[in-house]
């Protein structure tokens, strides 16, 4: 967290112009961040969406980052900038609160003689880091984390407390992973024989690009044969199931509670909302979105919107229209045979005929 930040500095440090309202203080060191709504007189805000602009008229913040056009119905002073939910992001990390880690390995640590720790890391109590792993400059280690045999954490990421990351599997630069991500587990392979199932062993690994952010309790399977691969950028909410042998393109985004099947590729800046499904051995064209709850059943080959499912109504309504959803085979066909008898029946078209 930045200490005594004047207004004049954290303008200076967005990129922001600053509109003084009449009597303000630019030496002001604001505490934090806050929404309009809830904002202090020591609180910064911003506003980026219209649906707050009704929340700026009475805002008690210090000021508010905003665009240019919105100056004159700001109340208090105003940071001017382009984009206030991006400067909003940034300015964040300014504020943020995380516990800094201290480097080197805490006592009650288990470090394998062979893993590779960078003097500048820090692992925690409790962690355990097994033969031929390797730790990065500046890498945090939470409490009770495991990284496993020949497994890479990059340099700057962050493995929060109970994180796991198994034998193989690396893991790139500036990377978080939340509390309780699991990477490189089996995949769900099992060949049916004889009315039993036959383990398939998972022989892949998986490969995290760098700037990745995991979210907690989300588990990336490892690939069967060959690796299962996150691209650079990728953020992955929490409780998502990547599965064997996935490709996720740079910059992409997934929402919590959805899930990816075995061998699909979603491309490049793709976003897929909450509760979302993806099927095996799909491809997702580079640029589309996907939205909450949809089930992508085929290859999306152009970039888009896409969406399935129906939306909510009263459950009366909802069963009504369940119980016709399943007989729109039977009216399609029943219309299609009456379409047939109103053609054969159809008198001749005007000058036709003696």
């Amino acid at each position: 967290m930045t200490e005594k930040l004047t207004l004049a500095q954290l303008a200076e440090q967005l990129g922001a112009e600053l509109r003084l309202a009449p009597g303000a203080d630019p030496e002001q060191v604001p505490s934090g961040l806050n929404t309009l709504q809830d904002a202090t007189s020591s609180d910064v805000s911003f506003l980026a969406s219209p649906n707050y602009r009704r929340f700026l008229a009475g805002t008690r913040a210090c000021a508010v980052m905003l665009r240019a056009d919105l100056v004159e119905d700001c109340p208090v002073s105003a940071l001017v900038v382009g984009d206030p939910y991006h400067a909003f992001a940034r300015a964040t990390a300014l504020y943020d609160r995380t516990p800094a880690a201290v480097a080197g390995v805490h006592p009650a640590a288990v470090v394998h003689p062979d893993a590779d720790v960078h003097p500048s890391a820090s692992i925690a109590a409790g962690a355990v880091i097994e033969a031929h792993a390797r730790i990065g400059a500046g890498a945090v280690i939470g409490a009770n984390c495991f990284v496993g045999e020949a497994s890479e954490i990059g340099a700057g990421t962050r493995l929060f407390a109970g994180a796991v990351v198994y034998h193989g599997c690396a893991v790139g630069r500036e990377c978080v992973l939340h509390s309780h991500a699991v990477i490189g587990a089996d995949g769900f392979g099992f060949a049916p024989h004889e009315r039993r199932w036959t383990k398939i062993h998972q022989l892949g690994g998986v490969e995290i690009g760098d700037e990745v952010e995991i979210g907690a309790c989300t588990c990336i399977d490892r690939g069967a044969l060959g690796n299962t691969v996150i691209g650079r950028g990728v953020k992955i909410d929490n409780q998502v199931q990547i599965a064997h042998n996935v490709q996720i393109g740079d910059y992409s985004a997934i929402a919590a509670c959805s899930a990816v099947a075995g061998s699909a590729s979603i491309g490049k800046h793709c976003t897929i909302a909450g509760g979302a499904g993806v099927v095996g051995h799909v491809t997702v064209a580079d640029g589309s979105h996907v939205t909450a709850m949809t089930l992508v059943t085929k290859s999306i080959d152009t970039a888009g919107a896409y969406s399935s499912g129906t939306p909510f109504s009263d459950s009366r309504s909802w069963r009504r229209n369940a119980v016709r959803f399943a007989q729109l085979d039977q009216m399609a066909r029943r219309i299609r045979d009456l379409e047939k008898q109103l053609l054969e029946v159809r008198p001749p078209e005007s000058g036709e005929g003696g």
